[in-house]
């Protein structure tokens, strides 16, 4: 078992939970909090026994942003960093963009700067009806981060993202759900209830590699410069379906009208071929 002092880590019904945990300073931000976070992710995506992460926060809010106290940085500001230095946000947004499990993000009270970032990779942001959303950086002298200029406007339009980025203003979940931020909001309260009940859903219907090859098609071909190079790979996957278990299994269960059993596994059954493997 890993031991974590920012974070906390627990599996049950194959979800994975990954908390943050500093609730005496609303969840502040650390670089320590962003190398468990992707270390987390990691473990999470390597355990077969894992479908789904449910990331959330303790105590209060969410995150409120980094933690100005600690820093920021883990390097001299007087001489900058190295090459390979990645800023903090970014370690985890990076790690749960290249997930195969689905991440759902359960949200209340503050969620801004990293704190919104950070879940811009998710597959479902859901919000409690509390949630506070910013992204607050121009109001620091400070810049994006967590590669959020790639991400948000892809989620939410380029006309929204200029607003909320250049302004740095905090706004509502009620704003966030209508500009497709999220996209729940639940009575104070009930929000990880709902996170629990979805991955349920997908953990009780879905096939895990089916889930994994998807989730990936969007990220990594939804920005192709045409159809083609998409359709490309759409049809070796369609064309290997007549040697796989789990579409085999897919039609029976439905015809059979009963709940599949998926066998496939993620860690031995995606396709060779999928460009965005390490070879």
């Amino acid at each position: 078992m890993a031991d974590y002092a920012e974070i906390t880590y627990a599996v049950a019904d194959r979800i994975a939970t990954v908390t943050l945990n500093r609730p005496e300073a609303r969840n502040g931000y650390t670089i320590r909090m962003a190398d468990e976070l992707g270390a987390a992710m990691d473990r999470a995506d390597h355990d077969e026994d894992v479908r789904v992460v449910v990331l959330t926060g303790a105590g209060k809010d969410f995150c409120v942003g980094a933690d100005l106290s600690q820093g920021g940085f883990d390097f001299d500001p007087s001489t900058g960093p190295d090459a390979a230095w990645q800023e903090p946000a970014g370690r985890c947004s990076k790690r749960i963009f290249a997930m195969n499990k689905p991440v759902i993000a359960a949200l209340h009270g503050a969620a801004v700067g990293a704190g919104s970032t950070i879940t811009l990779p998710c597959d479902y942001r859901l919000a409690s009806a509390d949630s506070r959303f910013g992204f607050v950086f121009t109001r620091r002298g400070i810049y994006p981060e967590g590669a959020s200029a790639w991400f948000l406007p892809r989620l939410v339009g380029m006309g929204t993202a200029l607003d909320w980025m250049i302004s740095g203003r905090v706004f509502p979940a009620a704003e966030a759900l209508e500009k497709g931020l999220v996209h729940k909001v639940f009575p104070a309260g009930t929000v990880l209830d709902e996170a629990y009940a979805l991955a349920r859903e997908i953990i009780a219907n879905t096939a895990p590699v089916s889930v994994a090859v998807t989730r990936q098609l969007l990220y990594r071909m939804a920005s192709a410069e045409s159809p083609f190079p998409v359709h490309e790979l759409d049809s070796k996957l369609i064309g290997g379906l007549g040697t796989s278990p789990d579409a085999v299994e897919g039609v029976l269960s439905f015809l059979q009208k009963r709940p599949p059993s998926f066998g496939m596994r993620v860690d031995k059954d995606l396709p060779s071929y999928l460009p965005w493997l390490d070879k």
